[in-house]
């Protein structure tokens, strides 16, 4: 047994034993936790759990109840001091800082194609400059637009492999970097191989016939996502310009503020419709998108796709993916602090349901795969349903239900929930919820 865990076993037992010091033995507890968990972050958890008999009790923090106990009853107590306060919690323990736009930033249209998808579309490619001049890091945006009378809504996200790879269309601009087998970078091998590889995933032609359109960058222009991905990166590169330390924001942090960028460039658009971008993201960017659209108020709906541990299932039910499993694996996604709380997520100041919570009053979609234990599915709708009391605040109807609904079968209000068959992915059925979703919501575009 290691002093760590032995340690944290002690105290867990005083715990049972002096409930009249609760306050201090919690501080005592944070310390230690603090001080053993860099020594030990790279030691064996515990197995993973799937029995839902398995999960230890726990209590989520209210999101409703200020520092002081006091109940926020209000929507000008939450959007004044209880909103900024948990946004605050999020920043300091999990994601870290986002800068804000950096000075000289500005905009290239690069190639317009007025004909594409059997005449129906228009696409655009743009590379976004993070300063002055050409030589300032950039990031290259797609863009499909329907052809319409006025400016139309767009979802906008981060796709994995390259814009090259959601549509078998030689004209799109190749990724920057490609992430071979070997785990090393390359601009130049396997490129045509892999075009359209992902189309799967952005069902273009399904999306742009129902009037909307896609605007979507490759996360790798902001940062690579490895481990060392951060010394060729944006926190890396920026820093000066941004103001920022490499270490106080995260590779989720500087994902998410790309997304911003995208928004920024799609308010110059006269095509797009900016007060209506639909920001979406999948997986690892589904936690993304959750923290970007917190951030970002710009957004009108956050749709968060099997995002999982870190984005919206709840991290004290002990299920499937695990904080320690997070900062084993991908110890850049999150900030150093966030790897205090491996072993004991119940010390968290907040959890996932209070993200979530922070995209109210905008319209919020949580999505599930059945075959997708590791995202803990249940967890995700726990999370969407304990997010209710504060788009209840805004007279706003969540989930409906208070019990997980039976796959492919949506729930929900301003709050909308679904766990769809198969496995850990981003399909058509998701898709054309979605989109029924933005239409229910009077984000309708020109058809």
């Amino acid at each position: 047994m290691t002093p760590c865990i032995a340690v944290s076993l002690c105290l867990r037992g005083i715990s049972h034993l002096t409930h009249n010091i609760v306050n201090m033995k919690s501080a005592f507890i944070s310390f230690v936790i603090i001080v053993c968990s860099y020594g030990s972050s790279f030691a064996q958890g515990p197995p993973t759990n799937y029995d839902e008999s398995a999960i230890p009790s726990y209590t989520l923090p209210d999101p409703l109840l200020s520092p002081n106990g006091k109940a926020v009853t209000t929507v000008k107590e939450w959007e004044r001091k209880q909103r900024p306060y948990i946004l605050k919690l999020f920043t300091e323990n999990v994601y870290g800082k986002i800068p804000g736009k950096p000075a000289g930033m500005h905009f290239k249209i690069t190639e317009t194609d007025t004909a594409v998808l059997n005449g129906r579309a228009v696409r655009k490619q743009v590379t976004i400059y993070f300063g002055e001049g050409d030589a300032a890091p950039s990031m290259d945006l797609l863009l499909y637009l329907p052809k319409a009378n006025k400016p139309v809504a767009v979802f906008a996200g981060l796709n994995f492999n390259g814009n090259h790879t959601i549509a078998a269309d030689k004209a799109i601009k190749p990724a920057k970097y490609i992430k071979r087998k070997d785990g090393q970078l390359s601009d130049s091998e396997a490129i045509e191989a892999s075009r359209g590889s992902t189309a799967s995933r952005w069902p273009l032609e399904e999306i742009i016939s129902r009037g909307y359109g896609v605007a979507t960058a490759h996360y790798y222009d902001l940062e690579p996502d490895d481990k060392d991905g951060w010394k060729q990166g944006i926190r890396t590169t920026m820093k000066d310009a941004l103001h920022i330390a490499t270490g106080a924001w995260s590779a989720i942090g500087a994902w998410s503020w790309g997304l911003s960028r995208i928004q920024d460039y799609l308010e110059s658009d006269a095509a797009v419709d900016a007060g209506r971008t639909i920001l979406i993201g999948h997986s690892r960017l589904g936690k993304t998108a959750l923290w970007a659209g917190a951030n970002d108020q710009r957004f009108s709906i956050v749709i968060s796709n099997n995002s999982g541990e870190g984005g919206a299932a709840l991290s004290r039910r002990i299920f499937g993916e695990t904080i320690r499993n997070l900062n084993t694996s991908f110890p850049h996604w999150f900030i150093a602090r966030y790897k205090s709380y491996n072993d004991h997520p119940e010390m968290l100041p907040v959890d996932q349901h209070m993200l979530l919570s922070l995209i109210a009053p905008r319209p919020l979609y949580v999505a599930s795969a059945e075959e997708d234990q590791w995202a803990d599915p249940k967890g995700e709708f726990l999370s969407a349903k304990n997010a209710e009391p504060v788009y209840a605040l805004y007279k706003l109807q969540g989930l409906t239900v208070n019990e997980m609904p039976a796959v492919n079968t949506p729930v929900g209000e301003t709050i909308r929930y679904h766990i769809r068959t198969g496995k850990h992915d981003v399909t058509l059925y998701d898709w054309q919820q979605y989109i029924e979703f933005a239409e229910s919501k009077k984000v309708v575009s020109d058809k």
